[in-house]
């Protein structure tokens, strides 16, 4: 089953509601309009394997083009919606869009992309125009509220974070199947017991690739999406009582924030309801973790993965008590730990992660070169994410860092996620990154960045005080050498930490 079942069966039950303003869209509203979108998109020109893109912040009408463009055979690719108008601007013109769909909230940024999307035809704006834009409300209605004669299965094509540069769109093959066979297939691994009366609580932008994807399941299996224009703890927790809320997903960064909330707080609301809590992103303290699970309940499940969809792991809340710090055994793909050289390493040495499929999944538009360093030089179908770690010996995946961060001090390889795990825990610190910076003995130092709780302020007591908290807890080569405050760390409401920013402001003078 998928969208268009749903609106025959129950058309007036909500597909989404707004968190903060309880409007909802329901199951009937959101399948005509998404007909009536791709009917549109299909008098323009536009057929099977094109590319629209979206760029909006948490609206009601978000799943509209997308479920537009998974009806009717088009690739959508979503936009960050935090990026400036170039960056935008890049990523519309890389996937080659033919319309673009953003809001009148995004006006400002909007205007600004006018002059640098050529050729971009379909310009269209929700809730409102400016010059240069068309009314996407008018692009709607114009079209024929009945399906497509032929209905194709879409799909996403996503872009990296470009952490390290620009960004690359991940694109795989569209499927031979229609959108009802499509949602079957996905439906075929319910792993997460979703039904038609799940209720789902999103509290991630949308164009991102795992809350793009959930809410598109959940929608597909009849549920209903509770989506929070923004992350806020309090209200989190506050929405899971008041909607009855059953499935949720987070990134670590939002556990932490949760759980430096106030005892009495924490304790206010009722969340006998919610019985599943997934979170994926980066990998999770493991006193945060352990933390959680004591306050939910073995409630949590795991998975690491990619856009790139080249494999994945899952673990449960029950299993990693046992493997404290994993992300789980391999659930898609087979696991292999390799040197810089490709070479496999025995269980518990440390290297890069790759996944092996039959065949590879996946290429980085317009990027061969990038697609090329993604494989393993001897095995075209092991693909690897960037991320660094091992293998025990029941084959638990324990993640230590993103390659690109690893420290190198003394000759010595620091895996800074262990030292931000270590210093997240303290209470009078929101938020960390730890990175090297230019050392004239060691090549690089450990330098810590804190950004302090609400109440904390910047001195050279509380650093000291966060070094012995560190020295205490890690090897003496892992500790921080020296510490910085920040006011507000750079990181996006995926979890996403822009840490090539900070380390980069230290280097600026040096030669990588």
């Amino acid at each position: 089953m998928y969208l268009a079942d749903h609106a025959r069966l129950t058309p007036d039950k909500p597909a989404m509601i707004s968190a903060d303003t309880g409007q909802a869209v329901t199951f009937a509203e959101l399948d005509e309009r998404s007909n009536r979108f791709a009917q549109f998109l299909y008098a323009q020109g536009l057929r099977r394997g094109d590319h629209i893109a979206v760029l909006m912040e948490n609206n009601l009408s978000f799943m509209e083009p997308i479920w537009a463009a998974f009806r009717s055979g088009l690739y959508v690719t979503t936009i960050n919606r935090y990026l400036p108008p170039d960056e935008a601007a890049y990523i519309a013109n890389d996937c080659g869009a033919k319309a673009l769909v953003t809001s009148y909230a995004k006006r400002d940024t909007a205007a600004e992309l006018l002059d640098l999307i050529p050729n971009v035809a379909i310009r269209l704006m929700v809730g409102g125009v400016i010059p240069g834009w068309t009314s996407y409300e008018a692009a709607v209605a114009s079209g024929s509220p009945e399906p497509l004669a032929r209905e194709w299965m879409g799909d996403s094509m996503l872009y990296s974070s470009g952490t390290t540069g620009r960004p690359k769109g991940i694109l795989r093959p569209l499927p031979e199947i229609t959108p009802a066979e499509g949602f079957d297939t996905r439906q075929a691994s319910n792993r997460y017991g979703l039904t038609a009366q799940s209720v789902y609580l999103s509290p991630a932008p949308l164009y991102h690739a795992a809350p793009l994807a959930y809410v598109l399941t959940v929608q597909s299996f009849g549920g209903t999406v509770v989506m929070m224009e923004r992350f806020d703890p309090e209200q989190a927790l506050q929405l899971i009582e008041s909607h009855s809320v059953t499935h949720s997903q987070w990134v670590p960064t939002m556990f932490v924030r949760m759980l430096k909330l106030p005892v009495e707080v924490r304790t206010r609301y009722d969340l006998s309801s919610h019985t599943v809590a997934v979170h994926a992103a980066a990998p999770c303290p493991v006193e945060v973790k352990r933390q959680m699970i004591e306050w939910w309940g073995p409630i949590l499940y795991e998975y690491y993965a990619g856009t790139e969809a080249s494999g994945s792991t899952f673990i449960t809340s029950e299993d990693w008590l046992e493997h404290p710090g994993s992300v789980g055994r391999a659930a898609l793909g087979v696991l292999h730990i390799c040197d810089e050289d490709g070479v496999e390493l025995p269980i518990g040495e440390t290297g890069l992660v790759y996944f092996e499929r039959e065949a590879p999944t996946f290429e980085y538009h317009n990027d061969p070169g990038k697609t090329a360093s993604a494989r393993h030089p001897d095995h075209p179908n092991w693909n690897a994410l960037g991320d660094v770690g091992y293998l025990d010996k029941d084959g638990y995946l324990y993640l230590t860092d993103r390659k690109a961060f690893m420290i190198i001090s003394g000759g010595v390889n620091i895996y800074p996620q262990a030292i931000e795990d270590a210093l997240v825990t303290h209470p009078k610190v929101a938020d960390v990154a730890v990175f090297g910076v230019p050392d004239t003995e060691m090549g690089e130092a450990v330098k810590a960045v804190i950004e302090p709780a609400p109440g904390q302020a910047p001195s050279d007591e509380l650093a000291a005080e966060l070094m012995t908290y560190a020295r205490e807890r890690l090897a003496h080569y892992m500790a921080p050498r020296s510490i910085d405050f920040i006011v507000e760390m750079p990181r996006l409401p995926t979890g996403k930490l822009y840490k090539r920013v900070l380390r980069d402001a230290y280097w600026q003078d040096r030669k990588i």
